[in-house]
């Protein structure tokens, strides 16, 4: 994939109007769309990742769980391959966060090979965020706490992808202490 694919850029200007009034949760309180940018930036750049579905749903992993997108209005743009993806690593919004965490770890082991590429760039992602930009209400404990959590539930996708694994092992050593 050497030239930049129409979908591609379709997925990233679909990413960035659904996401157009949303802030992280840091200090900053940066634009929410370089979020899924910086999953696009580790799979391609940093682990070597070409699968366009997988980096299409990298861009779009976080839309029918933090915005008003259906998995019909995903699928009919960009097909169902992708939207699968998307729905494998998307929560479920109806179920507490405390229920959503476990069921995290619960599915993980159970990921296709697409998607356990984008929850490893998602993690990988959301731990140098919460090291070097944490959110301001987060006390040390809650910080160490997410770094855990975030490995239980990569240890269950272990073998999905050597490059990823080992980006994400790095982004552990992070781990505030």
């Amino acid at each position: 994939m050497d030239q930049v694919s129409p979908l591609l850029i379709d997925a990233l200007a679909f990413a960035a109007h659904k996401h157009r009034d949303q802030r992280r949760k840091d200090i900053e309180a940066s634009p929410y769309i370089n979020h899924p940018i910086a999953l696009l930036r580790v799979l391609r750049l940093e682990a070597g990742v070409q699968d366009l579905q997988v980096l299409c749903a990298a861009l779009l992993h976080d839309t029918i769980e933090d915005t008003e997108t259906t998995e019909e209005e995903l699928e009919q743009r960009f097909g169902r391959v992708i939207t699968g993806i998307v729905i494998e690593v998307t929560d479920d919004k109806r179920l507490d966060k405390a229920t959503r965490k476990r069921a995290q770890v619960e599915h993980a082991p159970h990921l296709t090979l697409q998607a356990a590429q984008v929850k490893l760039a998602d993690k990988i992602c959301n731990l140098r965020d919460v090291a070097q930009s944490p959110p301001p209400d987060w006390s040390l404990q809650r910080r160490q706490q997410y770094f855990d959590w975030a490995k239980e539930v990569i240890d269950g996708l272990r073998g999905a992808n050597a490059e990823l694994e080992a980006l994400f092992d790095a982004a552990f050593e992070l781990r505030p202490s």
